[in-house]
């Protein structure tokens, strides 16, 4: 019989300890294939990373685990359920979101949209405060007033991240975190998020390996095979001093390793 463990949560997966499960996952863009038999899990509470080159497969992985595509074999699971049906449990932060300049929407609104709930009731003291401690937590109090249109790259991902928070979730996915940002933004957003280490489930898509080296628990690299399909996922875990170690049988990185891309 499988091994069969439970988050905090209650949910029920195949690994001690783990909220997302891909099992011989497969998928396809028509005859092209993506990805082919991919298997790895994201443990309770950890912050791992996904990278690999472009063209990997990193982005199909994030849209399957949004619910967004359907794999065409294999199984996903997030908090040991169907990946599809649990996107209420998860904060997301995009590249980025534009907003319209000439619709200049205030911060405080931008993070007010992550308490908004189909149908939902209206504004509460509850929803109040925690949009206040998202800002907290992402050291964009100060900017609550100021149109998001008109702030830099790094304080509109600091936004995007406190929008997420703001929502309550149980894990947060963040794409390509540190795309077009100086390395004092770089610094402010590693911050954050290593102030919630621990508290919560972080998954960073990624192909920047300093960022992954400052933050992570453990890497996931995509690799290519011949023909062209992200066909094998590495396991390592981060030391503390940020160096890499294989943490299964693989004994080396394959060749499309995790830093340099």
């Amino acid at each position: 019989m499988a091994d069969r463990s439970k988050t905090d949560s209650g949910a029920q997966t195949g690994h001690p300890g783990a909220v997302l499960e891909f099992r011989g996952v497969s998928f396809s863009y028509g005859k092209l294939p993506v990805l082919r038999n991919i298997s790895f899990h994201v443990h309770e509470k950890t912050v791992t990373a996904l990278t690999g080159k472009n063209g990997a497969g990193k982005t199909t992985i994030l849209k399957l685990i949004l619910g967004l595509e359907k794999p065409a074999a294999g199984e996903i699971t997030l908090f040991g359920k169907p990946a599809g049906q649990q996107r209420h449990r998860i904060g997301y932060v995009p590249q980025q979101a534009n907003f319209d300049p000439a619709f200049p929407v205030p911060v405080q609104e931008v993070v007010r949209m992550g308490r908004v709930r189909p149908f939902s009731r209206k504004f509460t003291q509850e929803d109040f405060a925690a949009v206040q401690d998202a800002l907290r937590q992402t050291e964009t109090e100060n900017l609550a007033g100021r149109p998001y249109s008109a702030l830099s790259g790094g304080q509109r991902r600091r936004v995007l991240v406190a929008r997420a928070l703001a929502s309550g979730p149980e894990m947060l996915i963040l794409d390509e975190p540190t795309a077009n940002m100086d390395e004092d933004s770089e610094n402010r957003l590693s911050s954050v998020l290593a102030s919630l280490k621990g508290k919560t489930t972080i998954l960073l898509v990624t192909h920047d390996s300093d960022f992954v080296s400052a933050l992570t628990d453990e890497v996931l690299c995509i690799g290519h095979g011949e023909t062209g399909a992200a066909d094998s996922v590495v396991r390592h875990r981060t030391e503390p001093a940020g160096n890499a170690r294989l943490v299964h049988h693989e004994t080396r990185l394959p060749d499309c390793h995790c830093a340099g891309h």
